[in-house]
């Protein structure tokens, strides 16, 4: 992934910036702490994966901004993308992914999308395409500061840790501790199965005698159905008899409660009807007092006429009095709304008075105002001469900076170039001081080599030897299986001879006694050739034995001997790498020395960049002419500073004679305002329209002569009299009810004597069923008796149907069991078998399966491209090896455990001098070897992903670096430049900046970062 162009708006501190990559190959993003320079790279992230370092994806928008938008270009293998990925405060995002056969940075017009319906569709075609995520991005592509000597500060342990991290191998992690999982799941599941297994075969045995026990259980609950047949018929019989007695008693308890019912009525009747002859009574006694009673309702009647007449003008007094109180309100309120208006209008012409007396102050000072302004011209005129003079000036400084600052970038360049020479000939000269050593050491391994070859081959030959007298023996230790058959079937042969009925072993007929004693014989003599030969092939197998054990001994001796082999090949190997890196020393020793003689003259005489130190010194003659002086300008802006305060009290006595002539103008207005005001508010209190209503209102309440005491004194007259009105209405009920009193009083008498006939009828019936209660007999006794005989024989039928029922459903379970029990065997076998397959992939999945051959897989690879960026970084001069495994520790218990091997992951670091502690290296060495590895290791994990490392991003914490430092990280990044397209790297440090011709200089800004390239 090569970048091309980089547009930012609003992104964390840039509001909207863009950054043109073409033409970059090695260039170094540079500002102050905190100006934005990681935001660069945080940009990038963000655009292609959607991931940044802040914990809410809304605190990447500018704090000045609602929306974020980041437009990457970048070119992939042979083509040209485009990612476009914006997004709003409290929104979700949106993204772009387009493609484009060429790239115009002036029309962006010309792609075409590749956007999918999503925004987790799209990431997926970008990650296909660019075939990267982030975390191989992070630890490839860039590489961050504190990781470059990770690799090797770690135990042999813990790098094995990394390289699993960095190659993502802890899903085999996850899928081991899934399968050992199931494993377990599938273990529990088959004893589970097994304990069921057993207890279905032990309930199979029980159901033997099953069939016998449902025979006679279904014949007695036979038997018992037929007794319960019986007894429940003679029980219906009873019950027959029982029911016409009740019945019987029902009817006679419903006659009992009719007649009860009737008596109760008639009671009822009896007081009716002494009720409505009391009522009658009543109004017989109101009839009596009906004169009195109209008179007194005719006196209430006048009395409330009078009542209403006062009542009317009590309204209209009240009425009045409202009015009244309205109008004397509303004079009231017009007459204060004249004096609030009046004292307004006094106020302000006080307000008036003081103004006039302080603009009289400013006016006085108006000769001292034209003297300031007249001594601010002559300072601004000379400021302006200074101005047109630093617009000169300002373009020659700017370029005598730049001219500096590639004069110190060339001594920069000088300075490493020297340093990397030194080091080049310090390690040339120990390498040719170290070459007779190295020869004769390879002399001394080679012929080591060559004896630990003949013995590999005579290893070889007694393996072969021990394989076939293992083969023999055991082609007679069958032989000597089958004589010991044979002889026991002789055996069992001569046993049966020594019987009485004795037969021909062969062929089972009767012998007699010649041919026994000759079968005998023949028997005897075969037996005794089987035991020779027995024992002769005892004899046999103990020499062999013994010579195995020879070869065995002698075969672990040569075995112990040859684990030293491989060192020793590797050694050669080195050794020989070393004497082949020293063949052209001289030459080069000579071309360094030469070269190292020329950059220090240069560096001490200074003659480097003439043309640039030429053109210094003319731009130096033409300030000189000029005779600008920065202190000289910044002492007239000063001036022009102090004696602005000329202008500004000129405006202000602008604005004080403005504002007298605008007060002579309003003190008249407000004057004549006052008289108007005091004129209108004695209008208001003697001859306004509402004074006259006011006037008006009060004859009016005179004329009504309401008299509240009268009043009063009616009202309780009225009240006392209202009693008349009851007695009115109650003797008009009366009139009205006493025709119908007298007709529900004749009715009541006839229903009475209607009642008293019924009941003489309900006395005679109730008789009557008492007689034939009598005379029916009780069955109860005996029916209970059959109850209780058909309720026990009940329940033992319910329980002899149970029994039935459990042991049907015994018999039905028992079938099921048997199909069970047949699958749980076919699922115990399929469960025994996901259990060994399962085990084994948690094994193949775990630290020593599948993780640890990838490992042994990419260690080679990671050591070729480690040693390839080491050779070039130091100039053949260093060369790393990693080891996989080593001999164990000796131990008191055996050679067994001396000679096994234990993994690990050790780095072997060698030199000219031969092979070295890590620590014991210097800090430039130190350094080019952990760069080495970590650049390895990012270009490892980027093939990996499927894509080339084309792009590298350096940020190593080069702080922590002195300037010795910073010179060989100079010289290490020029070295591999030429392997990637693109090199970024990012500092702080003026000196380390200078080294770079390519520039991204990134400044804070109060409208947010902003960046300038310089090339």
């Amino acid at each position: 992934m090569i970048p091309l162009q980089l547009t930012l708006k609003n992104f964390l501190s840039y509001q909207e910036t863009t950054l043109d990559f073409r033409g970059l190959h090695l260039a170094c993003i540079c500002g102050p702490n905190g100006a934005g320079k990681s935001s660069l790279l945080e940009a990038i992230a963000w655009a292609l994966w959607g991931n940044s370092r802040v914990a809410s994806e809304d605190d990447i928008i500018n704090a000045t901004a609602k929306e974020v938008r980041v437009d990457f270009i970048f070119q992939n293998q042979d083509s040209i993308y485009r990612v476009i990925r914006t997004r709003t405060r409290g929104h979700s995002s949106t993204l772009e992914f387009q493609i484009a056969s060429e790239f115009n940075p002036e029309q962006n017009n010309n792609f075409r999308p590749l956007t999918e319906k999503g925004i987790r569709n799209t990431q997926q075609v970008i990650l296909q395409h660019i075939k990267l995520d982030y975390d191989t991005f992070i630890n490839s592509a860039y590489l961050r500061q504190g990781r470059a000597d990770e690799f090797m500060l770690k135990k042999p342990q813990e790098r094995k840790q990394i390289l699993a991290d960095l190659l993502k191998l802890s899903q085999y992690d996850e899928l081991s501790e899934k399968a050992k999982e199931k494993s377990r799941e599938f273990k529990s599941q088959v004893e589970v199965i097994e304990q069921n297994l057993e207890t279905i075969q032990t309930q199979l045995l029980s159901g033997e005698f099953l069939e016998e026990e449902l025979n006679i259980l279904t014949e007695k609950l036979n038997q018992t159905r037929q007794e319960q047949e019986n007894d429940q018929k003679q029980l219906l019989l009873l019950q027959s008899q029982q029911h016409q007695r009740q019945n019987w008693e029902e009817q006679l308890n419903f006659v009992k409660q009719q007649h009860q019912h009737l008596e109760t009525e008639c009671r009822r009747i009896e007081k009716e009807l002494n009720n409505i002859k009391q009522q009658q009574k009543e109004i017989e006694n109101l009839l009596q007092k009906a004169d009195e009673i109209t008179t007194n309702y005719a006196n209430l009647q006048n009395l409330q006429a009078q009542e209403e007449i006062l009542t009317t003008k009590f309204q209209e007094h009240q009425n009045a009095k409202e009015r009244q109180q309205i109008l004397q309100q509303q004079l009231s309120q017009e007459i204060n709304n004249l004096q609030g208006e009046l004292r307004q209008a006094q106020t302000q012409l006080n307000i008036l008075g003081q103004q006039e007396e302080e603009i009289k102050e400013i006016l006085s000072k108006k000769a001292e105002v034209e003297a300031g302004l007249l001594q601010l011209q002559q300072v601004r005129d000379r400021l302006s001469y200074l101005d047109k003079l630093q617009v000169q000036v300002t373009p020659l400084l700017k370029r005598r900076q730049q001219l500096s600052n590639e004069i110190d970038r060339a001594q920069a360049r000088l300075s490493a170039r020297l340093e990397e020479l030194y080091t080049s000939a310090q390690g040339l000269q120990t390498q040719q001081q170290h070459q007779p050593k190295l020869q004769q050491e390879v002399i001394e391994i080679s012929g080591y080599i060559t004896e630990l070859e003949k013995k590999q081959v005579h290893h070889q030959r007694i393996r072969e030897k021990g394989l076939e007298k293992r083969s023999f023996i055991d082609r007679l230790q069958a032989d000597q299986r089958n004589y010991q058959e044979n002889i026991a079937d002789i055996d069992r042969k001569i046993e049966m001879l020594q019987t009485p009925d004795a037969v021909c072993p062969l062929c089972d007929r009767p012998l007699d006694e010649h041919h026994w004693n000759l079968v005998l014989q023949k028997q005897k003599i075969k037996q005794e050739e089987m035991l020779h030969n027995f024992w002769s092939i005892n004899e046999q197998l103990a020499v062999f034995d013994r010579e195995i054990k020879q070869l065995r001994e002698e075969y672990r001796q040569l075995e112990k001997e040859l684990s030293n082999y491989t060192s020793a090949v590797e050694r050669r190997a080195q050794i020989q790498a070393q004497l082949n890196a020293t063949a052209d020393i001289q030459y080069r020793w000579q071309q360094i020395i030469t070269e190292v003689k020329e950059l220090e003259n240069s560096l001490q005489n200074g003659d480097y960049a003439q043309n640039i130190q030429e053109e210094i010194q003319k731009i130096e003659q033409q300030l000189q002419d000029l005779n600008y002086n920065e202190q000289d300008h910044a002492l007239v802006r000063g001036q022009v500073d102090r004696w602005r305060w000329a202008e500004i009290k000129q405006e202000k006595i602008k604005d004080a004679s403005k504002k007298q002539a605008q007060i002579d103008a309003r003190r008249p207005e407000i004057i004549a305002e006052i008289d108007n005001l005091q004129k209108q508010i004695d209008y208001l209190q003697k001859n306004s329209p509402l004074r006259r209503n006011l006037d008006a209102i009060e004859k009016t309440i005179a004329e009504i002569g309401y008299n509240s005491q009268q009043h009063n004194n009616l009202m309780k007259e009225r009240q006392q009299a209202q009693i008349w009105q009851v007695r009115y209405q109650e003797l008009s009920r009366a009139k009205a009810n006493q025709p119908q009193l007298v007709d529900r009083a004749k009715e009541l008498s006839e229903n009475l004597a209607i009642r008293a006939q019924d009941l003489q009828a309900m006395a005679t019936q109730i008789e009557t069923l008492k007689q034939q209660i009598n005379e029916m007999p009780l069955f109860a006794t005996e029916i209970k008796t059959i109850e209780e005989k058909i309720l026990a024989r009940r329940r033992i039928m319910d329980e002899k149907l149970a029994n039935l029922g459990r042991l049907q459903q015994q018999q039905q379970q028992l079938k099921l069991l048997e199909i069970e029990l047949e699958q749980k065997q076919q699922q115990l076998q399929e469960y025994r078998r996901q259990y060994r397959v399962y085990q084994e992939l948690g094994q193949a999945f775990g630290k020593n399966g599948i993780q640890a051959l990838m490992i042994e897989n990419v260690l080679p690879q990671l050591e070729a491209e480690a040693n390839q960026f080491l050779s070039r970084l130091t100039a053949n001069q260093l060369h790393i090896q990693f080891i996989t495994q080593k001999a164990g520790k000796k131990g008191r218990s055996s050679a067994k455990a001396a000679s096994k091997l234990i993994d690990t992951l050790d780095i072997v670091i060698a030199d000219a001098r031969g092979t070295r502690a890590y620590e014991t290296y210097s800090g430039g060495e130190a350094f080019r070897i952990n760069f080495a590895i970590r650049l390895a290791l990012a270009k490892l994990l980027a093939q990996r992903a499927g894509t080339a490392l084309q792009m590298l991003i350096v940020d190593e914490g080069f702080g922590t670096q002195d300037q010795e430092g910073c010179d060989r990280l100079i010289a290490a990044i020029n070295a591999i430049a030429s392997d990637f397209a693109c090199i970024l790297t990012v500092t702080h440090m003026p000196y380390f900046k200078e080294a770079f011709q390519s520039r991204i200089e990134v400044i804070k800004t109060v409208n947010g970062s902003k960046i300038s390239l310089s090339m």
